[in-house]
């Protein structure tokens, strides 16, 4: 405000600068993510995740959800697959008697990490047709990078935010 008060920087110039589309895609994403969760889609969603990972242990568990989130966000904005798969993760901890906060860094790290696509992030868009990438390339460089943050992210998220009962 302050810059834009001594004219610092034009009012025109700030709104100029917002992207539209990423911004409205988020205020699109709020009513689903809330209407999943009021309609019970997000504990219909949870229950299955937690069937797939029956019998994981609870670094399984956190890298279940870390995997499903990595496979949203290559298609969905990374903050719009945070608003929609965080109350699944949330479900998903409840259902299994863990408390929610490992499990919500889980989301928050796998949809900052899209490598699979061009289209998951702004990014990786940005850097295709200048550096001469093909849609492929992605996936090719991007699956090792993956596995990567999943193998050293789990463990690391487990020790900073232990994988307790609530």
């Amino acid at each position: 405000m302050l810059i834009i008060l001594t004219r610092g920087i034009a009012a025109r110039e700030i709104y100029d600068a917002i992207d539209w589309p990423v911004l409205i895609t988020l205020g699109a994403l709020i009513p689903v993510s809330d209407a999943m969760s009021t309609t019970g889609a997000t504990d219909v969603i949870a229950g299955w995740l937690a069937t797939v990972g029956k019998g994981l242990p609870a670094y399984g568990l956190l890298g279940v959800v870390m995997v499903a989130v990595m496979a949203v966000t290559p298609f969905l904005n990374n903050a719009a697959t945070v608003l929609v798969m965080g109350p699944i993760a949330v479900g998903f901890a409840k259902t299994l008697g863990y408390g929610p906060d490992a499990f919500l860094m889980a989301v928050a790290l796998g949809a900052a990490c899209d490598f699979l696509t061009p289209i998951g992030h702004q990014c990786n868009m940005l850097v295709m047709s200048p550096g001469g990438y093909r849609f492929g390339d992605y996936a090719r460089l991007g699956a090792p990078l993956s596995v990567t943050v999943l193998v050293v992210g789990v463990p690391l998220i487990a020790l900073v935010w232990p994988l307790t009962g609530h």
